[in-house]
């Protein structure tokens, strides 16, 4: 087996491609070792030691490192890790996995949560996760769209531009109901 890794424009942040399926559909964020516990695979990214953060796209997984390990020092135990978990034949996650990863939306303005929801789909997610990431919806309120940023996403340095410059003015020009869109914390 075979795994590349890449950077990713957040520093803290690498994208590691087994050259396989992590998950059939959706996406999966373990922003800590006790969110693990329902994937053997994040159990096993966390016991290498210096993660602070993995999370799973459909062909990748992106793992971030504490502040004060370097990656030539903690990424051929993550190398090793993944690769031990693919030739244990173990799930990746245990039980349910989530579809779409978006918060349920009830209530008015469910014609434009549908609208946000898919400009995020088609346009926005496939361009992040491109990066090792995710952007999902989590709320609408008085205009205001809220985001939640996972993996490379999650505290990378250009996420501030990437919301302001690049997915509000994608979402205020086709939703001209959309005023303002402003990150949330998991």
């Amino acid at each position: 087996m075979f795994i590349q890794t890449e950077s990713t424009p957040n520093p803290a942040t690498l994208k590691f491609l087994p050259g396989q399926t992590v998950l059939e559909m959706g996406t999966a964020d373990f922003p800590s070792a006790e969110a693990a516990e329902k994937s053997p695979l994040a159990k096993r990214v966390f016991a290498t030691g210096d993660v602070t953060g993995v999370f799973f796209g459909n062909d990748f997984v992106t793992v971030t490192k504490a502040e004060s390990a370097e990656w030539d020092h903690i990424k051929p135990a993550i190398l090793g890790a993944i690769m031990e978990h693919y030739q244990s034949g173990a799930s990746v996650i245990e039980g349910e996995q989530a579809a779409s990863g978006h918060a349920e939306h009830t209530g008015e303005h469910g014609d434009i949560v549908a609208q946000i929801k898919e400009l995020l789909d088609t346009r926005v997610r496939p361009a992040v996760a491109q990066d090792g990431g995710d952007i999902t919806f989590h709320g609408f309120d008085r205009g205001v769209v809220y985001l939640h940023m996972q993996g490379a996403c999650a505290g990378c340095p250009s996420s501030t531009l990437t919301l302001k410059m690049g997915i509000e003015n994608l979402l205020r020009h086709y939703i001209p109901e959309v005023l303002e869109v402003r990150p949330v914390a998991a």
